[in-house]
């Protein structure tokens, strides 16, 4: 699987992200136009869009699922993901930027830094994603770049700096000052900005740019030592070394260059394409990939080289009627088709018969892809998302993204009862593609029950199984999906005995549980298990492991899945002619006891609001509010709009928005996001269990 494959160089692997009405899918149009990808601009509200090629997507008007494509610019080669901006699909945007090198996000520059704008940030952060910024729609009315640059810097703790300048405003807006090269750049309405007239700086603009370029090199001074020295010693820095410095301070995480323009106006881009190719990094400008190997646990690094071993991530699977596809990014090596790969989690061998680069949801095969590449594979069978697959002999295991719990079920059922299996294989097929859908059937009342992250995501996936699967379904109200913990820490142990087919099976185990801080919970196995006297293997301690998990999900007090709990398997005893199911159940009852010694607590879903409302309207949504036991911590006056944070239990928020736009004529808005886990009233832990 090593070959020498294309110059990495030239490569840009980016995603593009936002607060959902930010533009961003209407930016991403814009690149494939100018980028001669589409011959025509797709528009959102149009439905019409290459990005958006879901049905319920162009219906909604809304990006659902992330989409990747290609395109080439001066040079470059551009790999981008179109992400989507609202909270119920934030798995897309957490996968997502798990494995690109750099991000682009989007600001509606009216309304600033939005909820989700601060999410998808916290995002790029934790996986160390160097970003730009884009403010869109400087043509709106009271668009003011310096003070969303601003917000930006305050609640997003950015080191964020223009190195543009807007040339006019709202609907005079027609082109930018490059800060850089010091000119001007205009695009043409007539021509759909498509040939930007670029001239020299005009003695209008020349006092307020030059001012402005010596606020960009003191910012980028204070993180470049190249920049610093020549800045102190007056030394004339020229545009190529501006630039070589912005790009070192971008890869680095400590600076943010700040872009504008008005997508929908076709104003801005091709200046955002040229700063995608200077200012973000290439696979080989990042240090080389970390991941363990999965038997010792002993870190491996691995070069983005295609002549370097071969290492994937799994980072999205997508699925329809006709099959699976699993989107892969390479990070070393060579992948041709008909390659044997291994999977980390399994251990188990899977082929690569096909590979595609994607556009969208349109298909292009090619023989062979390399580190760096971003392709889709059809017909793996056992590979989920957050599978590392490597080539055989060179075992290794690259960390998996973490996806918030589900917070919201409801009960499905098929129109017609002929259709109930092939429901329950399309939810798994569901379940698969979507690391925040569960499945389940109801043990009791035989109902299936979906949960997601609120009401639009299981609506979307109903609405799948009815057009791509061909399921129509009837569906019941959403409640809350709630779970269970512990009050503190005990210690149980239970001894199994039984004789079967003569044969005298017996195992004791012991497990202790404590408050942990982890939602899923973590389940550790006392080293000293593997060296007692009789010694488990490996494999046993895992099956006792999954047994203990297994009851964790399932819940011991009151039939929730528990999170928030540490979980030791701290003794196992067992006999030479037992076998490792006695040691899974001895473990699994020693859990139920240590659980119900914990004490139970039942917790409900908390999700962070962030509610935007004209002055007039905000004593009506604070009252409506405060009887759905929400706590506002923060209430902020931004021009005419009042814009109110804080944080309001899951099950409050059915039909909030219906509600809101009722207590607003329709001009307030609000977004919601998990936020933690907390424990229940006692007046509905008590509806909710019954005692």
């Amino acid at each position: 699987m090593s070959a020498k494959g294309p110059d990495l160089s030239k490569t840009r692997t980016f995603g593009i992200a936002a607060h959902i009405d930010a533009g961003k899918t209407t930016v991403s149009e814009r690149i494939l136009y100018y980028t001669g990808i589409e011959h025509r601009m797709g528009e959102v509200h149009e439905g019409n869009t290459a990005m958006d090629w879901m049905e319920e997507e162009q219906q909604r008007g809304i990006t659902i699922t992330a989409a990747a494509t290609n395109c080439p610019w001066q040079g470059h080669r551009l790999q981008l993901v179109d992400t989507p901006g609202h909270v119920d699909f934030t798995a897309e945007v957490e996968r997502s930027l798990r494995v690109l090198d750099g991000a682009i996000i989007v600001f509606d520059c009216l309304n600033g830094v939005e909820a989700q704008s601060e999410t998808v940030w916290r995002q790029a952060n934790k996986y160390h994603v160097p970003r730009m910024a884009f403010l869109n729609k400087l043509d709106k009315p009271g668009a003011e770049p310096a003070k969303c640059i601003d917000d930006i810097r305050r609640r997003l703790n950015a080191n964020a700096v223009a190195i543009q300048l807007a040339i006019g405003r709202e609907k005079e807006f027609e082109g930018v000052v490059d800060l850089v090269e010091m000119t001007e750049i205009r695009f043409p309405e007539n021509e759909l900005g498509s040939r930007p007239a670029v001239t020299a700086l005009s003695d209008e603009w020349s006092e307020s740019a030059r001012a402005a370029r010596v606020e960009l090199i003191e910012k980028v001074g204070e993180v470049d030592e190249v920049i610093f020295e020549k800045y102190v010693h007056g030394t004339e820095i020229d545009a190529p070394t501006l630039r070589a410095a912005i790009r070192r301070a971008t890869i680095k995480n400590a600076f943010v260059p700040v872009m504008m323009g008005a997508a929908f106006r076709n104003k801005g881009v091709q200046p955002l394409l040229d700063a995608i190719v200077h200012y973000l990094p290439s696979p080989i400008d990042l240090p080389p990939v970390k991941g363990f190997e999965p038997q010792t646990e002993k870190e491996v690094l691995r070069k983005p080289d295609p002549s370097d071993a071969f290492a994937a991530l799994v980072f999205k699977i997508f699925g329809d009627a006709h099959g699976d596809l699993t989107y892969i990014r390479i990070y070393s090596g060579t992948l041709k088709s008909a390659d044997l790969l291994y999977n980390a989690r399994t251990g188990k061998p899977e082929r690569a018969n096909r590979i595609f680069r994607m556009h969208a949801n349109d298909k292009q095969q090619i023989d062979s892809a390399c580190a760096g590449d971003i392709v889709a594979i059809p017909g793996l069978k056992e590979t989920v998302t957050g599978d590392t697959l490597f080539e055989r002999g060179k075992p290794v295991a690259l960390e998996r993204s973490q996806f918030p719990e589900p917070v919201i079920s409801m009960a499905l059922e098929p129109k017609s009862s002929t259709d109930r299996d092939k429901l329950l294989e399309s939810l798994k097929r569901l379940e698969r593609e979507d690391p925040t859908f569960r499945a389940r059937t109801d043990a009791e009342s035989g109902q299936v029950i979906i949960a997601g992250m609120g009401e639009l995501h299981l609506e979307v996936l109903s609405h799948r199984l009815e057009r791509e699967y061909r399921v129509p379904t009837n569906a019941g109200k959403p409640f809350v999906s709630y779970r269970e913990t512990i009050q503190k820490e005990a210690k149980a142990a239970h001894v199994f005995e039984r004789e079967l087919g003569g044969r005298k099976l017996y195992a004791s185990a012991t497990v202790i549980v404590r408050p942990g801080q982890d939602t899923k919970p973590r389940v550790i196995i006392n080293n000293n298990i593997l060296t007692s006297p009789i010694g488990l293997l490996r494999a046993a301690c895992r099956g006792i492991q999954q047994s203990v998990e297994d009851g964790a999900q399932s819940g011991a007090n009151f039939g929730f899945p528990m999170v928030n709990i540490e979980i030791e398997v701290a003794e196992i005893v067992w006999t030479a002619e037992s076998t490792e199911v006695a040691a899974q159940a001895a473990a699994s009852e020693a859990f139920a006891a240590a659980v119900s010694a914990g004490g139970g607590e039942l917790l409900e879903p908390i999700l962070r609001f962030e509610i935007r409302t004209p002055g007039e309207f905000l004593s009506g949504v604070l009252n409506d509010l405060q009887g759905r036991r929400g706590v506002v911590e923060d209430l902020t006056i931004e021009e005419n709009v009042k814009v109110v944070r804080g944080t309001i239990p899951a099950g409050e928020t059915f039909g909030y928005t219906t509600a809101l736009r009722s207590l607003s004529q329709g001009r307030a808005t609000a977004a919601l996001e998990p936020s933690r886990y907390a424990a229940v009233p006692d007046k509905i832990r008590r509806e909710v269990t019954g005692s």
